[in-house]
Parts: structure tokens; sequence; C-alpha cells
């Protein structure tokens, strides 16, 4: 297949999207990792309302000329939204020179050694200039590491004990417990005090949880107050008329 130039309004070259493979219908992931993303790009959409950004796992990010999609478990990417048509070819999936910016965040779930995520991968990241590489690693199939962070200073990738990710206000944290009836060790986003942004599952439960503490104590407010009026009855006094 010959490959196709196009230019834009600026009279820059780009890729024409047809020639490009923007899905390939092959998903080849587990079940911990299926669900893994899900809880990440979920929770995102469930507690960011107010904020534009776009997150999406298992989507193709194009990120130079003639050279194949890379796809990471996770992405996000900030003051960016999908399109309004996004069947269109061109809107499948994160093209740079569509959205004019590569994503802040990648994220990359370790299950097995062929992903050569500190090598290959790492350094097709840090050539898109993407701010922070996540690994996560639940069974240290690359080292005793479980999470890794790697933010972008200058041109190159380092390494990073900080888990509160100052350029997007966001933080990572290892967190044990139930997501979707699966008790385990999760990674999840968090607040800079620690506080893991809600599931729409974990937001309804605390809601719910709040009108069953407001219904006791209007229940509780209640019954003092009909203890009061007996009491004042038993005095002769007419709670009614006071």
């Amino acid at each position: 297949m010959v490959e196709q130039l196009l230019i834009n309004d600026d009279n820059y070259y780009v890729p024409d999207a047809n020639q490009l493979v923007t899905e390939d219908d092959t998903p080849v992931d587990n079940f911990a990792s299926e669900k893994q993303q899900r809880l990440l790009v979920g929770s995102l959409y469930s507690s960011k309302q107010q904020q534009t950004f776009l997150a999406a796992a298992n989507v193709g990010i194009y990120h130079a000329y003639k050279q194949p999609a890379i796809v990471p478990d996770v992405f996000v990417s900030f003051d960016v939204q999908v399109p309004e048509k996004w069947w269109e070819k061109q809107n499948r999936c994160y093209m740079l020179w569509e959205f004019g910016k590569p994503p802040e965040v990648v994220i990359e779930i370790v299950s097995n050694k062929e992903g050569d995520e500190l090598g290959k991968k790492l350094n097709i990241y840090e050539q898109m200039r993407a701010s922070y590489y996540i690994l996560y690693d639940p069974t240290q199939q690359l080292g005793e590491k479980i999470l890794r962070v790697y933010e972008l200073r200058g041109r190159r990738y380092f390494e990073t004990s900080e888990t509160w990710l100052e350029q997007v206000g966001l933080g990572v944290t290892l967190w044990e417990g139930e997501f979707e009836g699966r008790q385990d060790m999760w990674l999840r986003w968090c607040y800079q005090d620690g506080t893991v942004l809600a599931t729409g599952d974990e937001r309804a439960e605390q809601e719910r949880q709040r009108a069953e503490q407001e219904k006791q104590r209007a229940e509780q407010a209640e019954q003092r107050a009909q203890l009061l009026a007996e009491r004042l009855r038993s005095m002769g006094i007419d709670p009614d008329n006071i």
C-alpha cells in the first residue's frame, strides 16, 4: 500500500488516516488487566466531571510519521476530548497531529516479559514526550518493584519515588480492597492527601450511606421530640400549645 500525505489548514503534511490501522479487533488482555483498566478509566470519569480530558484503555496512539501505533493499557490526555464524529477514520484513535499534543500520562500493566516495557515502550513514550510513564507490575515480572513512575525532565525519563504527578494534579497509589466483587490490590488514582478517586459504584454507596445516616438522625430527633412531649404531658403541659 502506498502511504499518502494530506495537507491540513496550517499547510502541514499529515498522514492520510485512511491508510492507517486504527483498530485490528484482536483483544488479548487477561481478566485482571481488563478490570484494572476499567477501574482507572471509570474512576476518572466518575470524579473529574468538571475537567476536560480524554482517558482510554487499549486505544492506539499514532505518535510519528511512518511509525505504527503504540497501544498503552491506559492513557490520559488533558484539555482535549473525543471529536463529535468519532466513527470517522481520523477520529477513531489518538493521532498526535489531530489532537495537537501527546497524552500527559501513559500506563502499562505488566502481565509477562513480552511487552518490553522497560525498553522499547519506555523509549517510545519518551520520544512521544508523555509527561509521565507508569508501570504497574502486580506479579513482579520485571523485578521487585510493583510500581514504577517515570517523569519526563527535558528530553529524558527519570524514575522517581514521587507518586504525586504534579504536572497533572493527580496521584497514583496501591490500594487493597474490593472492586466489582474482586478483592485484590489495585492501582488507583488519588488526591494529594491519598484519598482515592471514587468509582461510580463507590459514589453511589457513599450517597446511600449518607442518606441512611440522615434518616437515622431524623428518626432520633423524632424520638427525642416524642419523649419530650410525653414528659411535658406528664407535667400537665400540653406541648402543642407551647
